[in-house]
């Protein structure tokens, strides 16, 4: 005969269900009339008149296709995506060393990359942009990757080093006790198994990164922000709604590409665990009792 299941929490009464009910009625009601009161103010302002229509019908020469052409081709590929491509490699490259620095043995390495980690995670973006604008004269696509590379390599050092300060510590005197050297031991033990971990947190910087590209509108650098400014600029007051709700709607659909990606490769990296390794979900009695079986 199987155990009784235990729950974490008490198993909700005839009154807590009442309550509950209630609740989800009142909340259910609110969404509801805010959002039949949006609609409804929208409306009086003609948010829902014949503006749409540069979506697809285009104004003043432009056609519909040639409108999501610059949203997409001039916008996403040529100046977002752009700067994303060249930034997260170096991003990756530099944060491994970093990492790699943190966890040195001798002070002269590690304070300074403490130093910069903690200095940079602290310093806006912008900040950044504008040094390598004002300070460097960098052209507006190289501000914004030295600001990008510069924020992010700090910050995803930060959460390697998390992912490896989770490990345990059995982790690093297995390696050191067959021979490896303490950087054999990081580079082959810990730092896969790092990245395994916080692979959900690298995603999420990775689509934070994607997003600051938008701070590049500050210094002319023609990204898909830039390109909704001069489309409504162009196009008139009428037509700001519909062309920045569509950058809003690509800006959400690469971003939940991003996450389909990270879901696909967490799966893959399960896929790949050695023969013999227990899920992390499993109990430990029931490890012990599977490996005497």
């Amino acid at each position: 005969m199987s155990e009784k299941q235990q729950v974490l929490y008490d198993i909700p009464g005839p009154k807590a269900i009442r309550r509950d009910l209630w609740l989800n009625i009142i909340f259910t009601v609110v969404i509801v009339g805010a959002i039949v009161w949006f609609v409804i103010d929208a409306a009086s302002r003609g948010l829902f008149n014949d503006r749409w229509q540069v979506l697809w019908a285009g104004d003043k020469g432009f056609s519909g296709l040639e409108v999501w052409e610059r949203l997409l081709w001039d916008g996403l590929i040529l100046g977002t995506m752009k700067a994303v491509v060249i930034a997260v490699p170096v991003v990756a490259v530099f944060a491994l060393a970093l990492t790699i620095a943190r966890q040195a043995p001798t002070r002269w390495v590690r304070y300074p990359a403490y130093g910069f980690t903690h200095v940079f995670r602290g310093i806006p973006v912008l900040l950044i942009i504008y040094f390598g604008v004002l300070a460097l004269d960098l052209e507006p696509l190289w501000a914004v990757v030295l600001g990008l590379v510069v924020y992010n390599t700090a910050v995803v050092a930060e959460i390697l080093r998390a992912g490896i300060a989770a490990l345990p510590s059995g982790q690093r005197e297995a390696g050191l006790s067959i021979g490896l050297t303490p950087l054999q031991t990081m580079m082959r033990i810990q730092l896969p198994q790092a990245i395994r971990i916080m692979l959900p947190a690298l995603i999420s910087q990775i689509v934070v990164l994607l997003k600051d590209t938008s701070l590049g509108f500050i210094i002319g650098y023609v990204e898909l922000l830039t390109v909704t400014k001069n489309l409504y600029n162009f196009f008139g007051n009428s037509s700001v709604v519909p062309l920045v709700l569509a950058a809003a709607v690509i800006y959400i659909g690469v971003n939940m590409a991003v996450s389909r990606l990270a879901t696909w490769l967490e799966g893959r990296m399960r896929k790949t665990l050695p023969s013999g390794t227990a899920p992390k979900d499993t109990a430990p009695g029931l490890e012990a009792q599977a490996q005497a079986n």
